[in-house]
C-alpha cells in the first residue's frame, strides 16, 4: 500500500511539472497598422521573445486593426480575446481613464517603475479593465499639431477641425478646436476631402500612413510624450508559472531599454517630413510657451475632472514637468 501510494505521488509530481514546463502561446494583436513605426518595435519583442522563448513562452501575431479595430483592441484584452496587444491607453480611456497621465509625463519608464508611478498606474488597469500595463515601448517621442492652414500662435486654431484622440481632446477643445474622432485609417481621405483641417500625431509616423501627401505643416513645439505599451490580460498573466513571467520580466526590460532610440528616429523622421514637403512651423518663444501651457494645463484638468480620487497621486508621481 505504501509503495502504491509513493508510485501514485511520484506520478502525480511528475505530472505537475510537465504541466508547468508546457510552453504557451499567447494570442496578439496590434492597434496599429502592421507596417508602421509603432508596430516594428512590438514585432522586435515578438520575434525576441519567440527566438528566445522555445518551450517556453510563444507569442502568435494575430495582426493590426484588420483583426481587432483600434478602439476595441482594449475591450478585447479585458475581456481575454486576446492575450497581449501593442497599444496606446488612449485607446482604451473609456476603461481607465486616468490612462491619460502616461502621456502627460516627461518622466522615463524606468523613473516610473523606480517611483511608484508605475505600479499605481498597473493596479488601476488590473481593477478597471482586467489588464496589466506590461512594458512602455515608446519613450521621449512627443506629439505635435499638423495642419493645412498656416498658424502664428494658439489662437489660430481656434474652430479649425482638427482629428483627435481622447489624449488630446482637451486640449484641442481649449482652443477652440472643434476636435474629431477619426481612426487612424480613415484620416487621409478626412484630409483630402477636407472633413478635418488637420490632426494631433507623433513626431514619427507620419510617412508610414501617406498623410505627408495631404499635410502642409508640423507646427513646434511639440507636446505631451507619446505613449505605446503592451498590455496583457490579467487572466492570461495568472495562469503562467514562475519562470515564464520570470521570461517575460526579463524582456520587458530589454525591449523597455530601446527605447532611447526614440529621439534619434524623431529627428530622422523630420528630415524625411521635410525632404517630401511638410513645412515646420516653429513658433515663437512666448507662443510655444501657450501652446503648451494649454496643452497641460487642460490634460491635467481633464484627469481632475473624470478621476478626482486619483488625479493629485498622479500628478505626484506622474509629474507636471512642462512646459
Amino acid at each position: 500500500m505504501i509503495k502504491r501510494t509513493l508510485l501514485g505521488a511520484a506520478l502525480l509530481s511528475c505530472t505537475f511539472f510537465s504541466v508547468q514546463a508546457e510552453e504557451v502561446t499567447l494570442k496578439a494583436v496590434s492597434a496599429f497598422n502592421t507596417d508602421t513605426f509603432f508596430t516594428d518595435r512590438f514585432k522586435v519583442f515578438v520575434d525576441k521573445v519567440n527566438e528566445d522563448g522555445k518551450g517556453l513562452v510563444q507569442i502568435q501575431f494575430m495582426g493590426g486593426p484588420e483583426a481587432i479595430p483600434t478602439f476595441e483592441v482594449g475591450n478585447a484584452v479585458r475581456a481575454g480575446v486576446v492575450d497581449l496587444a501593442n497599444s496606446s491607453a488612449v485607446f482604451h480611456a473609456n476603461l481607465v481613464p486616468e490612462a491619460l497621465a502616461m502621456t502627460l509625463t516627461d518622466r522615463s519608464i524606468q523613473e516610473l517603475r523606480a517611483n511608484g508611478g508605475h505600479a499605481l498606474m498597473d493596479k488601476l488597469h488590473q481593477d478597471k479593465a482586467n489588464m496589466l500595463w506590461l512594458a512602455r515601448i515608446t519613450d521621449g517621442l512627443q506629439y505635435h499639431i499638423y495642419t493645412n492652414k498656416p498658424i502664428n500662435q494658439a489662437s489660430d486654431l481656434k474652430k479649425m477641425k482638427l482629428r483627435s484622440v481622447p489624449t488630446y481632446l482637451a486640449f484641442f477643445q481649449a482652443l477652440g478646436a472643434s476636435a474629431l474622432q477619426v481612426p487612424p485609417g480613415e484620416v487621409y481621405t478626412a484630409l483630402e476631402r477636407g472633413v478635418v483641417d488637420g490632426y494631433g500625431w507623433p513626431s514619427v509616423g507620419v510617412l508610414d500612413l501617406g498623410w505627408q501627401e495631404k499635410t502642409k505643416y508640423r507646427v513646434d513645439p511639440g507636446f505631451y510624450n507619446v505613449e505605446v505599451s503592451l498590455f496583457m490580460n490579467k487572466n492570461s498573466w495568472n495562469k503562467l508559472d514562475d519562470a515564464q513571467k520570470a521570461f517575460l520580466q526579463e524582456k520587458i526590460e530589454w525591449v523597455e531599454s530601446l527605447n532611447q532610440e526614440d529621439l534619434q528616429r524623431a529627428e530622422q523622421e523630420k528630415a524625411r517630413q521635410a525632404e517630401a514637403g511638410v513645412e515646420t512651423i516653429t513658433l515663437s518663444d512666448e507662443a510655444g510657451q501657450e501652446l503648451r501651457a494649454i496643452a497641460y494645463q487642460a490634460g491635467w484638468d481633464g484627469i481632475a475632472k473624470t478621476s478626482p480620487t486619483h488625479a493629485a497621486e498622479l500628478k505626484a508621481l506622474f509629474g507636471d514637468d512642462a512646459p
